[in-house]
């Protein structure tokens, strides 16, 4: 009779992390993070019939990041559980927390009886009547549950990105600025040269806060390309260029937008006086005066959507 090799048990557990961990990492980010009108959901998927951001209930979202089939059949069995609970109770009862713990105790017994772990990440997110009530948790291959607040990244190169969402985050953000922060941490990518996510390699979806009761609205191509585009000239406190007046409008001696100072018309000479002032009284550049504008291109700022660096 042979003999099975023994292994420790902490080697084994580091052995089965460690597949997982690079299994996930081969994965594309997906990028979560709350706004100030609910929850927004991000990642680069070219497909538009295979989705890692789905709808779970009423308030609930899911995302995962990892190997499809896996996480699939973890959507799935997430669906019958909310549904089975909303109907033998009531719907208020169907929980992000409830629906969290259910997927723990499923990822842990799998992690530790199994031959092979999951190699999935997943969020779970509820959106709230108010802010101070939204909750998203995370949960990793080995059943572990985080409670994230404010934002979650996860896959790929996830700390990385997670430290350029933290830069941009606030509580506050717009739809349209919370997409660009997301977009704009998922073309980041590994430190090189920022890529620029065009939108129909986007997966976008959304928990509103204030749909009365299916909050889950998933993104298409017009309306995402739309938001990304937003306020992208005036995103550096700058007047967009068709709200500058004409060259022949500006003011003697006034303030031109980027053209530095205002420029110093010295006053007439009346003309016919009988005399000329010495020439060591003479105002500078009296012989050669141009207007401030005149003859000159229209120096303004950029049009939008032209600034250097924004987004991407």
């Amino acid at each position: 009779m042979n003999m099975p090799f023994y292994v420790s048990p902490e080697q084994l557990m580091k052995d089965r992390a460690d597949f997982a961990r690079k299994g996930i990492a081969r994965g594309r980010s997906v990028v979560v993070l709350a706004y100030e009108g609910g929850i927004a959901f991000a990642t680069e998927n070219p497909s538009r019939a295979l989705h890692k951001i789905s709808e779970i209930y009423d308030r609930i979202a899911f995302a995962a990041v990892g190997k499809y089939n896996e996480f699939e059949n973890l959507r799935v069995a997430g669906v019958r559980y909310a549904d089975m609970r909303g109907y033998s109770y009531d719907r208020s009862d169907v929980t992000a927390r409830g629906l969290a713990n259910a997927y723990a105790q499923t990822l842990g017994t799998v992690f530790i009886t199994e031959s092979k772990p999951l190699e999935v990440e997943i969020v779970v997110a509820e959106v709230g009547a108010q802010a101070a009530d939204d909750q998203i948790y995370r949960l990793t291959y080995d059943g572990t549950v985080a409670d994230e607040h404010g934002f979650v990244v996860m896959g790929g190169q996830a700390e990385q990105l997670g430290r350029r969402v933290k830069e941009g985050w606030r509580a506050d953000l717009s739809l349209g600025e919370a997409l660009r922060l997301a977009v704009a941490a998922l073309g980041s990518g590994d430190g090189s040269t920022p890529r620029t996510i065009e939108a129909a390699q986007l997966e976008v979806a959304v928990l509103e806060r204030d749909r009365p009761r299916r909050a889950f609205r998933r993104l298409n191509r017009q309306v995402l390309a739309d938001l990304l585009a937003e306020d992208t000239g005036t995103a550096s406190g700058e007047a967009p260029a068709d709200d500058l007046p004409p060259a022949g409008d500006v003011a003697v001696g006034a303030a031109t937008p980027g053209l530095g100072t205002p420029d110093t018309v010295p006053p007439e000479v009346p003309a016919d006086t009988g005399s000329e002032s010495p020439a060591d009284e003479a105002p500078a550049g009296d012989s050669t005066e141009e207007s401030p504008t005149e003859d000159k291109p229209d120096e303004g700022p950029d049009a939008p959507g032209t600034t250097p660096g924004a987004d991407h």
